[in-house]
């Protein structure tokens, strides 16, 4: 593997990794991963529109629709209709989704632990810093990089169910 390209193919690496365990540690839950992010940001915020969760989450309406859905056959959400607009649905926690809530925290807490193990403070710190810049670079990049997608890449500017397209 060539010293140029060393980031990008770590970058995946621990990316399939780090899914890898949160699967494991999410599936004993009854989560499939991605579900919890959802959950997370009700329980930061309640009573939520989807287009809401979509656009915070930056993900596609319909992935959010799919995953709400999903998780309000489980039991853990209800979705209502707005009473500002009746062409939006407001998603709610139940008790049962909110009872999830330790278990999750407790699933992330695991991988944190196993993700930074025999890390000191100050390598876990510089090590934040450096994810942190990595995403602001390649989201600083995204546009030109979108621009040049060919018709049809998930993704694609030109694609109405993408979260960033005007």
């Amino acid at each position: 593997m060539s010293d140029r390209h060393e980031v990008s193919h770590m970058i995946v690496r621990v990316a399939r990794a780090h899914q890898l365990a949160a699967t494991c540690l999410l599936r004993p839950l009854g989560l499939y991963l991605g579900q919890e992010l959802l959950l997370m940001r009700l329980w930061e915020r309640d009573d939520q529109s989807q287009a809401d969760l979509a656009k915070a989450l930056s993900l596609d309406p319909s992935t959010v629709t799919r995953t709400v859905r999903s998780l309000e056959q489980q039991g853990l959400l209800t979705r209502r209709p707005s009473e500002r607009d009746r062409r939006a649905l407001v998603v709610s926690l139940t008790d049962e989704g909110r009872a999830l809530r330790d278990q999750v925290e407790h699933a992330w807490s695991e991988l944190e632990r196993a993700a930074l193990a025999g890390m000191p403070d100050r390598q876990r710190a510089e090590t934040l810093r450096v994810l942190r810049r990595l995403e602001g670079n390649l989201t600083a990049a995204l546009p030109e990089i979108r621009a040049a997608c060919p018709p049809g890449v998930p993704g694609d500017p030109g694609d109405p169910g993408d979260p960033h397209h005007p």
